[in-house]
């Protein structure tokens, strides 16, 4: 059974998509929302904050919400995988393992993931039955084998993961940059060779601090926006000099 919140959301994020509120608009006030919608004011907030991790509204407290924008949005204020936050926003969704295969690893990813082998995925994701994403992981060797055992067409790695063996994705670091598509890249996302990729590198690791994956994910243009906000009192973007934690 839905949620009551969800319905609200649901309701909103249409209204939004429609056009009826439109980007740089003020959101009605959470009383104003709940008379519309015959709800207890927490119901209601608890709706404007699926919207607020969505990208679509805006974070500020102490005054009304600020509707953000239109767009796929991923905000980096929680991390979650691309089934999570594709499933979240409603869209269909799918993946499929294209390669796959344990190898010694290099020495930078035995710097990162403290093993001599890794397991090496590639997958392709789609959104809305288009395709979004290719997804390059180095997996670790302790979790290589819980991964192999998952279905190619594995919709959430992550969500698997968990059920299979209680692995929680608990932190992650992300590099953003753009790089240009090579030739089986733009066969995959069906671009053309040296269009833009928004390219996304990010470590996982547990709770412990053990690390999980090194991932290079690479995004047609156009298809998704990430979000970052800040603020005063708490900024969690940062800017560094090329690439000198990570490598190439």
């Amino acid at each position: 059974m839905v949620a009551r919140y969800e319905r609200i959301a649901d309701a909103l994020r249409d209204d939004i998509l429609a056009g009826l509120h439109p980007v740089g608009s003020q959101l009605p006030t959470e009383a104003e929302l709940a008379a519309r919608y015959l709800a207890a004011r927490g119901t209601v907030r608890q709706a404007v904050a699926v919207l607020v991790a969505e990208g679509l509204v805006g974070s500020r407290q102490g005054a009304r919400r600020i509707v953000l924008g239109k767009a796929r949005s991923q905000s980096f204020a929680e991390l979650h995988s691309f089934a999570q936050w594709a499933r979240a926003n409603g869209y269909r969704f799918g993946g499929q393992v294209i390669t796959q295969g344990r190898r010694a690893a290099s020495p930078a990813e035995a710097a990162r993931l403290g093993t001599d082998e890794v397991l090496d995925v590639l997958r392709l994701r789609t959104l809305e039955g288009d395709p979004v994403l290719l997804e390059r992981t180095v997996y670790a060797e302790w979790v290589a084998t819980a991964v192999e055992e998952l279905a190619p067409g594995c919709e959430s790695v992550t969500e698997a993961l968990y059920d299979s063996i209680g692995l929680v994705f608990a932190y992650g670091e992300h590099l953003i940059d753009a790089v240009s598509a090579g030739a089986r890249d733009a066969r995959l996302l069906g671009v053309r060779r040296g269009s833009p990729l928004l390219r996304q590198r990010r470590i996982t690791t547990t709770h412990e601090g053990r690390p999980v994956e090194w991932s290079d994910d690479r995004y047609r243009a156009g298809s998704v926006v990430f979000s970052i906000r800040n603020s005063i009192d708490a900024n969690p973007l940062v800017r560094q000099a090329g690439d000198l934690r990570f490598g190439a």
